[in-house]
């Protein structure tokens, strides 16, 4: 039997993904979490076959906490669930340690097979990310925003969305303070003058 714990922080996402599931020869639902450390407390005290998590949830953002998973539970195969594009992020989350990545949009048709294929320590990769690994893998010229931290990137993404510090910090659980610093550093890295080069950036490379 493979035990699944999910991460999400949306209770309709998570009911549906527990009826698929559920309705699945050899998988459980082990249990349910809404955000990091609700993750971190059940993989304490209930051991797992697979997670599936969500990249988006609020606070912590889905790659700072797969990157302290690696360290507590390195041999746990972790599959991302999210709503954006492969191209936007899924390449960050394998080189991060994930097992596989799944769009919320494909995740009925293929959940249960990315659950069993990652528990039995294979990787889950679409077309579409597998072609994106090869090509960065081959290398070249890298692009500016490749130079960005996880956590950069995620401000980067957010304020190319529109929002605003103040609504980012209180999404991320930061001060305004400190994401004024990450967008300091995102422009200076990324050799932009402000949010609406930022935004032209993200658009004009499908990061939003």
């Amino acid at each position: 039997m493979i035990r699944v714990l999910l991460a999400d922080d949306h209770p309709v996402v998570r009911k549906g993904l527990c009826l698929i599931l559920a309705g699945s020869e050899g998988i459980e639902v082990a249990g349910e979490a809404s955000d990091a450390p609700e993750t971190l407390a059940l993989l304490a005290r209930e051991p797992v076959d697979v997670l599936v998590l969500d990249i988006g949830m609020p606070g912590r953002s889905g790659l700072e906490l797969l990157q302290e998973l690696r360290q507590s539970y390195p041999k746990l195969p972790v599959l991302i669930l999210s709503q954006y594009p492969e191209e936007q992020i899924a390449v960050r989350a394998i080189r991060a340690g994930a097992a596989g990545y799944l769009n919320k949009e494909s995740a009925p048709e293929q959940l249960v097979d990315a659950v069993r294929r990652v528990h039995q320590g294979r990787r889950f990769l679409t077309e579409t990310l597998a072609e994106l690994l090869a090509v960065s893998i081959e290398g070249g010229t890298a692009e500016p925003h490749q130079a960005l931290s996880d956590r950069e990137y995620q401000v980067f993404r957010m304020i190319a969305s529109g929002k605003t510090v103040s609504d980012i910090a209180g999404e991320i659980s930061l001060s305004v303070k400190t994401v004024s610093t990450y967008r300091t550093r995102i422009l200076e890295k990324m050799n932009l003058k402000n949010n609406s080069e930022l935004t032209r950036y993200a658009i004009q490379n499908k990061l939003v």
